[in-house]
């Protein structure tokens, strides 16, 4: 039933309870000198500076315009010789949904319409219900609102005291003096947020990469707010969990911070966040996406990389794609030479007609200047890895202490080694991986392959005995092979793993 589609709101008088004589009519916004500070995580600080004229004692002072998600605790007012009493935001706004359910138990006046004669019949009924549908009692009999198609009007006496046109703060305020003064209106609101989007236009003959930025602001607060001072700021003042468990999944795409810059850029800060002001005011409106570029650099240094991640023992029944990477500096010197807030970066190479091509996007984390980046844009059409566990067998003691054996260098230079004294377990395992990388590209390429896995629970002293070359261990967890793989060839490399188990 869709009764309360069918309802038209005539107001037959004026909303009663105290209203303010500078409330603007609703086509003028009454917010006044605004500032708006707006954070990546869904959340907004506004600050309205409005001009009152106040009573002396105590008054009840309206602000209308205010956002329609406000955080009636973050609330805060302040000017000269004024102090708080009380505060209540009302929030129920004025539809005809929320009129027929203000009206149950209320007299309304139906008016229908005769379509074929368009003489107009009025009829007083009280209303019964508004859930779903409405009912009403007309005389002595009761009647559903239909969705029949004749023509159906309903006038309401008049607009309940505590539903609004629009969002209004009111608050209760003791004055010390009558006259006009600036008031200031500070509180929070979540549903506005901005994020940096970046278009890169990437050169693979010369290896170099356009890259613009862009501030996307989204405002879903219900309010617009007009002319503002706009400030952004790059970070989250609420941080995510991170994951406590680590899962291991093949070939997950890689980190896009290699390594941290230690760089600092000329931007505004405060605290650990950098600003991000707006060059002019603008009206950030209510369900609105606007863009402000504030990045533009040229002829960035920029190379292709292919990496592929494996999970331990993960034995593949086909060749998998690689990960195509693009990797590049933020750094002062042969960079972008500037802070990066989070983002999603989208890649684009010319055609050999010149024209731009997408190939993919990558996001990236609020990132310092200085930082070595790989963007992963896709998985890479002809350049492909196949894992295989060749074989897992047990294997002795003996066998096991043979690789048993600790090195240390002293600071004289000089070596200490031996074997350990303890065995970790009583079982022990021995693990041959064969890894076959293909190229059918018509130019050599080279692959990082990385091996994870090697530091889990179960088994905290892995070891690679044996490998067709050498690897480059990363961390207790995870070691990488920089492989080189001929153009139109295949390479495979061997890796024998010994683990307790």
């Amino acid at each position: 039933m869709r009764a309360l589609l069918l309802v038209t709101t005539l107001l037959a008088a004026p909303a009663s309870g105290q209203i303010s004589a500078e409330i603007p009519p609703p086509t003028q916004s009454a917010q006044g000198d605004l500032a708006v500070t707006i954070y990546n995580n869904n959340l907004a600080l506004v600050q309205d500076r409005r001009e009152l004229a106040l009573p002396a004692g105590r008054s009840r002072q309206e602000f209308p315009d205010v956002s329609a998600q406000i955080r009636s605790e973050t609330v805060t007012l302040t000017g000269q010789g004024i102090g708080i009493v009380e505060q209540n935001f009302d929030f129920d706004l004025l539809s005809p949904q929320a009129l027929m359910e203000k009206a149950v138990g209320e007299t309304i006046t139906l008016v229908r319409t005769n379509p074929a004669t368009g003489a107009e019949t009025r009829e007083r009924a009280r209303v019964l219900a508004a859930n779903g549908g409405v009912v009403l009692q007309i005389g002595e009999r009761i009647e559903v609102l239909r969705d029949d198609g004749l023509p159906v009007r309903v006038i309401f006496d008049r607009v309940p005291e505590n539903l609004r046109a629009r969002p209004t703060l009111s608050v209760t305020v003791e004055s010390d003096r009558a006259g006009r003064r600036p008031l200031t209106l500070t509180y929070l609101t979540p549903s506005m947020s901005w994020q940096a989007d970046y278009v890169a236009l990437f050169d693979e003959a010369a290896n170099r990469m356009d890259v613009q930025g862009w501030i996307t602001l989204t405002n879903n607060t219900g309010t617009s707010f007009r002319n503002a001072s706009t400030m952004l700021v790059a970070g989250s003042v609420g941080q995510d969990q991170p994951e406590r468990y680590p899962i291991y999944r093949r070939n997950q795409p890689p980190p896009q911070i290699r390594q941290a810059g230690t760089q600092s850029s000329a931007r505004e800060r405060i605290g650990d966040f950098y600003l991000y002001p707006l060059p002019e005011r603008t009206t950030i409106a209510n369900q609105q996406t606007k863009q402000v570029s504030f990045l533009d650099v040229r002829t960035t240094p920029t190379t292709r990389g292919y990496e592929y991640r494996n999970a331990w023992l993960h034995s593949a029944d086909r060749p998998e794609s690689a990960n195509s990477v693009l990797r590049f500096s933020s750094a002062r010197e042969h960079g972008l030479g500037d802070a990066l807030p989070a983002g999603t970066v989208r890649v684009y190479q010319r055609d050999a007609r010149g024209n731009p091509q997408f190939v993919g996007e990558s996001p990236i984390p609020h990132t310092p200047m200085g930082s070595q980046i790989a963007l992963t844009t896709g998985a890479a059409f002809d350049v492909k890895v196949q894992p295989t566990l060749v074989r897992r067998e047990r294997i002795t003691v003996d066998q096991w202490r043979a690789s048993d054996r600790f090195r240390i260098i002293h600071r004289d230079g000089t070596q200490t080694s031996g074997e350990r004294e303890r065995l970790v377990s009583t079982e022990f395992w021995q693990a041959r991986m064969r890894y076959r990388l293909t190229n059918a590209r018509p130019q050599l390429v080279t692959v990082d392959l990385f091996q994870a896995g090697l530091d889990q629970s179960s088994w905290s002293d892995t070891r690679i005995v044996e490998e067709s070359q050498p690897s480059e261990h990363l961390s207790a967890d995870q070691v990488v092979w920089h492989v080189t793989v001929p153009a139109n060839g295949s390479v495979d490399l061997e890796a024998v793993f010994q683990t307790p188990y």
